[in-house]
């Protein structure tokens, strides 16, 4: 199996300094091995923050190394197109 696509809109407010920003929507590209290659953070009044390998952590935040439950997730995926067309989009 390949890498699976999720795009979830998160209804908690961040609770820090970048609260301001509003909710957000997450996408994340998971790889076989149930761990997040690429995540991005889709803030309604913020900017949009992206992470992977070569840009794992900043001062906003990290890509998460928390695994995947895919049966969790399984409502929210989305294709692989969907989500190359938010990482390639600039905010």
């Amino acid at each position: 199996m390949g890498f699976r696509y999720f795009r979830r809109r998160w209804v908690e407010s961040r609770g820090d300094a970048w609260d301001s920003w509003g909710l957000c929507v997450y996408l994340f590209e998971v790889a076989p091995d149930g761990r997040a290659a690429r995540q991005i953070e889709q803030y309604d009044d913020g900017p949009t923050l992206r992470y992977g390998d070569s840009h794992d952590e900043d001062e906003h935040g990290f890509l998460t190394t928390e695994p995947f439950v895919t049966a969790d997730w399984e409502p929210f995926e989305v294709s692989a197109d969907t989500f190359a067309a938010a990482w390639a989009e600039r905010a």
